[in-house]
This record gives structure tokens, sequence and C-alpha cells, in this order.
């Protein structure tokens, strides 16, 4: 199975990429000190709990007053759902494979209906149970973060300027059903470990692997974390390159390590930030990005960039969680605030939206946090790049 590294923040769950410190950003939670949105379950444990106090269930009206895409999104986890594959994920918990179907296809219904957002809290309570992230603290607080498709300019063939490539996987790259990576199978049968970022790129081994050759070596690093991307060709065309692959290894943060140095305060980091630093600090790029061991691989990819279910992803409408704890492609709603242009500034302002969970990402490993997929290009890169939001995050399933 495919998996995008769902990650627009090139740094570490407690540090962002954002422009600037949002409300709640560093924030101390009574009684459990510094937010720790990195903290694991108990194994076996499950993220989503259900909702059991009426009280706690929120007003989903104001998710309901903008559905754009989401009909779309629904469809492309039904395709999944479909697969015969997806069946070993599930039950989830007390959720079989076809109560989700039935929650999408119920919710999808309830859109073609057109229910009028005066109705729609009536509505989804007698139809739906609806559950909620225990989040990083046990109350539900996740962390929300942004990622998008960049568009870089690339070559098919190495040039002066285009020195920099990304790779097609080794053959024998070995996954397991949830594809992490074991290793790559050699001549002897034996499952050999690959080397780490550092040692791939020292060692040769990947000579003759080059997929494209990019201009700027940070944007191969954007790529990496990122997953996936569309490249402008020399004659103008876009293709697309995904992720395929790792070298196995977890993903360290580049801009913790930077904000650990003192070259920036936390409250500066921003991946524009990075860009500059790096063009003015060219020498000081390798030893940063070595520190992340994590390397990706890529293939090209026919249409628009894909989630880890290996289908289309869906701005705005998109999620990425940890599949380990979270439920594929199921219906969600996201309460948090994000951030929108006014004018030349930058506002924060809420966001309730309706998701579905159709993404992972290496960064993304725990209850408490989550990504949205912001879109492609400049736009939403910097929209992403400004997003690090606390709030909750609930899913719907059929009564």
């Amino acid at each position: 199975m495919r998996r995008v590294l769902a990650a627009i923040l090139v740094t570490s769950l407690a540090v962002g990429l954002g422009g600037c410190r949002h409300r709640n950003t560093g924030m101390i939670h009574e009684g459990l000190g510094e937010p720790d949105y990195g903290r694991q379950l108990a194994l076996g444990q499950l993220a989503l709990v259900k909702i059991t106090d009426p009280n706690e269930i929120p007003d989903f009206s104001a998710a309901w007053a903008d559905l754009s895409g989401l009909h779309e999104a629904i469809a492309r986890s039904l395709d999944y759902l479909a697969k015969p594959s997806s069946a070993r994920c599930f039950p989830y918990g007390d959720i079989p494979r076809d109560k989700a179907v039935a929650s999408l296809r119920a919710f999808d219904a309830l859109i073609a209906q057109r229910v009028p957002a005066s109705q729609i809290n009536q509505v989804i309570r007698q139809q739906f149970d609806v559950y909620t992230s225990v989040g990083w603290d046990g109350r539900g607080t996740v962390l929300f973060t942004g990622y998008y498709t960049p568009i870089l300019e690339a070559s098919p063939v190495q040039t002066e300027r285009f020195r920099y490539p990304l790779y097609r996987a080794p053959a024998g790259i070995l996954k397991d059903e949830e594809g992490n990576v074991q290793g790559v199978k050699m001549a002897d049968g034996s499952v050999q470990k690959m080397a780490d970022r550092a040692g791939l790129e020292s060692s040769g081994q990947l000579k003759g692997l080059e997929l494209v050759w990019l201009a700027d070596k940070f944007e191969v690093y954007i790529a990496q974390v990122q997953g996936s991307a569309k490249l402008r060709m020399p004659d103008g065309s876009l293709k697309t390159v995904g992720y395929t692959a790792n070298n196995g290894y977890e993903y360290k943060s580049v801009g913790e390590a930077m904000v650990k140095d003192g070259k920036v305060a936390e409250k500066d980091l921003s991946l524009q930030w990075m860009i500059r630093y790096f063009r003015a600090h060219g020498d000081e790029l390798d030893r940063y990005v070595k520190a992340n061991p994590r390397f990706v691989f890529f293939a090209e990819s026919d249409g628009p960039p894909r989630g880890c279910l290996n289908e289309p992803v869906t701005t705005w409408r998109t999620i990425a969680t940890d599949k380990s704890i979270f439920p594929r492609a199921c219906l969600a709603m996201v309460r948090t605030r994000r951030p929108q242009m006014q004018g030349a500034s930058v506002q924060m302002t809420a966001f309730n939206n309706f998701a579905c969970d159709q993404d992972a990402g290496g960064g993304i490993r725990a209850p408490g946090r989550c990504d949205i997929y912001m879109g492609e290009g400049d736009s939403a890169a910097d929209l992403a790049g400004r997003t690090k939001e606390e709030g909750r995050l609930y899913y719907l399933f059929l009564k």
C-alpha cells in the first residue's frame, strides 16, 4: 500500500513551521504541562471513543455550510473500501467494514437531499453515533497541521541547472501489510536493513535509479517530506511523482534541529524561512538534511496526487492520521482554526469541516496529530506552512 508522507511540517510534532505563534501553541495544559502531541497510546488501544453524553456532541451546522468537494472525497473513500484488500483493516474496534461503507453512503445521501443547516444537527444525532479522538491528553486535544503538493521545476535528464535527482526505489524492498519497509531482500534470500540517508547518498548505490532532476537541492527534500510533487518539465508539461517507498528509518526534524541550534526562533520558523535560509547558507544544507535518516523514493503517478489508500486526495477534504489507531477512509469532522488571507495580512478563522481519513504521514503517529491536505502550489504551501492549531477531531458512524 502506498504511503504518502503527509507532513508539511519539516519539524517535530512539537515545533511547527507556522509563520507566527497562534493561539494555543505552546500553551500549558492544566495538570499536564507542555503539550506532547506525539504521546502514544497503550499497545492495542484505539484513538476513538464513542461520545455518550449528548452535551459533548458538537454543532455540525457550520461544517454543513460548505460541502464543496465532499461528495468527491466520499466517492474516493468508497472506492477504497470496495477493494478486497481493505477488509484486513476492519473491524475497527466495533466498526465492521460494511458499517463504514453504509455510514459514508448515508452521509452522501444527506448531501444529495440538501438537508437544511437548521436541521442537520438533529438529523445527525438521530442517524449517527459520534466518536472523538482521545487526543494527546485524553481530553480530545489534537494538533492540526497542513500539507500540500509542491509544483517544482524539473528535467528528465541531468543538465548544468538540473543536478539534484529524485530516485526510484531499489529492487527487492520488502514491506509489511501496513506498508512499513522491512528491508531489502538480497540474492541469497536474506533481508538486509537499508542504509540511512547519509549512507545512501554517499555510497553510489542509487546510481542509475534517477527518476527526474531538480534545480534546487532543498526542493528535493521538500518533495521527500511531502511525499508527492507536480513537476513542470522544460516543455511546459506537468508530471506527477508520488511516494513509493522509504528506507525504513523514522523521520527526524530539520526544523527542530535549526531551532535547537539557535538559527531561528520557533515563532519565526516557516517553510518559506527555511527556503530563504538555505539559499543564503547552502553550505549548511547537507549537515541539517542528513541528520534526518529517512529517505523517500518516487515513481511516476497518473493523475492527481494520491494518499496512502492509493486514492486521489481532495483539497480540504482529505486528512492524514496514524493509520494504526484511526479508521481508514471514514468520515470525520475537523474543528479548529485555519489561516485565511485578509488583503495583505493573514487572519486565523474558525474552521469546521467534514473530511475523509485518506492519508498517513511519517510524522503523524499519535492520537493527538492530524494533517489537512490544502492543495497544490505556492498558495497552498503558504497556508500549510502557517497552520499549527489545536482543535477536536470527530468521526461519524451509523447507529
